[in-house]
């Protein structure tokens, strides 16, 4: 089997992220998705451009088009985890992704030309709220939130035991 295309890895990319608990640094990623695709080692090493493999380029356009379609998110470390509307999706549709991420790129290419500065919302009152969420939290989704939240710290392979 060769390296699938990037927007054929948008289920296997879904399934392995709900395989993780819900979120997955890239490697976590990478190796789930891997294995789920039963990719050979060759075809993992086959290289893209410079020492990047295509299958770690086209696994990150897959997250980029489902990020846009609003399925997942990231932080900035590098953390992936699906949104509450990735988790109710089982299977996506790629030619529907991809008419939609199109479109929202023309839509910001217009925007982007007429774009106001918008002031900022006061945020106030956030440690009450986030405290009270936290409290109404079921067990599993509390460990969840654990599990990402140590993730964003640099800990690798999270595992939730229940």
């Amino acid at each position: 089997m060769a390296v699938p295309k990037y927007d054929e890895l948008f289920n296997p990319l879904l399934d392995a992220l709900r395989a993780l608990g819900g979120s997955a640094s890239i490697q976590e990623q990478e190796d789930e998705v891997a294995s789920l695709l039963k990719l050979s080692e060759k075809e993992l090493a086959e290289i893209h451009r410079g020492n990047r493999t295509k299958f770690s380029y086209r696994l990150a356009w897959a997250r980029n088009y489902l990020k846009k379609f609003g399925l997942i998110d990231n932080s900035s470390r590098g953390v992936w985890a699906l949104t509450a509307e990735g988790h109710k999706t089982q299977k996506v549709d790629r030619a529907e992704i991809k008419r939609f991420v199109v479109a929202l790129y023309r839509r910001e290419q217009k925007e982007h030309q007429s774009e106001e500065k918008l002031p900022e919302a006061e945020v106030q009152g956030w440690e009450e709220t986030l405290l009270d969420c936290v409290r109404q939290m079921a067990p599993d989704a509390f460990e969840r939130l654990s599990q990402r939240l140590l993730r964003e710290s640099g800990f690798i392979q999270v595992e939730v035991t229940g």
